[in-house]
């Protein structure tokens, strides 16, 4: 199901510059007994994105109405929302007068097995790297060539996930996800100055960790900490918190803080519906 500029449609202008050039940010959000959760940081994040790349944001109460009225029907879902440039000739100059485009679309919710979250997954380092560029950094724009490369390094369907390191050698993020470690009761995650998206979950989670007095730190983590962790899981907005059980030869417990992050977060989903 698709709204394109608040309409019933799926057919986007071929000169529009999110199918041009990637000029665009996008947005991921689970949907629960037909809520788009955690909607408001979301449109946050989107907004800081539109600011940054000098795209007008389009109104955010348009956003969230259109949003809802979308996903009421839905018990459990995938919103995609895609914010382009809007329509311009050829060539890399930006039309005098920007009218963004705003794509709605709702997907099923991925069948993920239950012990993805229970018993955790598996996960590799990725050969590919992610640059640096403190312009673009956190933010999530439609430029993913990197996570694509990346992705499809493996085809081996017992791998759930990929680590990707930066070009100085800094473990950062998963291909769909961000990185959190627990070591000696304190919980680290890497810094986002430089490369990387700024999941909506990782900030829940950082937030908990505050809130509950558990020691947090933002940190450059590389191969090595990651692999002599005590805890280790990755979380995005459709995957709550995965625990990771295996990393190369590596194998990992689920931890009790791991356990407890996710009760949190699960709390939190369940408070927004």
């Amino acid at each position: 199901m698709f709204l394109l500029n608040g309409e019933h449609r799926h057919c986007v202008d071929v000169a529009d510059r999110g199918f041009q050039y990637g000029d665009g940010l996008f947005e991921t959000v689970e949907v629960l007994q037909g809520k788009p959760l955690f909607f408001d940081r979301h449109l946050t994040r989107l907004a800081e994105g539109c600011r940054r790349l000098r795209i007008p944001m389009p109104d955010t109460v348009l956003l969230d109405t259109e949003a809802r009225k979308l996903c009421e029907s839905s018990e459990r879902a995938v919103l995609k929302l895609m914010v382009t440039r809007g329509s311009g000739g050829r060539g890399y100059r930006q039309p005098e007068q920007v009218i963004p485009t705003r794509l709605f679309s709702l997907h099923p919710y991925p069948d993920y097995p239950l012990q993805f979250q229970t018993d955790g997954i598996a996960a590799r380092f990725c050969e590919q790297r992610l640059s640096l560029n403190s312009s673009l950094a956190g933010i999530k724009h439609m430029n993913r060539l990197e996570q694509i490369l990346a992705r499809a390094e493996w085809q081996d369907d017992s791998i759930q996930e990929g680590l990707m390191l930066d070009t100085q050698g800094q473990v950062v993020e998963g291909t769909m996800s961000n990185l959190f470690i627990v070591k000696s009761g304190s919980l680290y995650t890497p810094p986002l100055g430089q490369c990387g998206v700024a999941g909506i979950v990782r900030e829940l989670i950082m937030a908990f960790a505050q809130c509950s007095k558990l020691p947090l730190f933002e940190q450059a983590i590389d191969q090595t900490a990651v692999l002599q962790a005590d805890e280790l899981f990755v979380s995005n907005s459709v995957i709550g918190i995965w625990p990771i059980k295996r990393l190369e030869a590596q194998v990992f417990s689920v931890g009790a803080i791991t356990r407890r992050l996710q009760d949190l977060l699960n709390a939190a989903r369940m408070a927004e519906v």
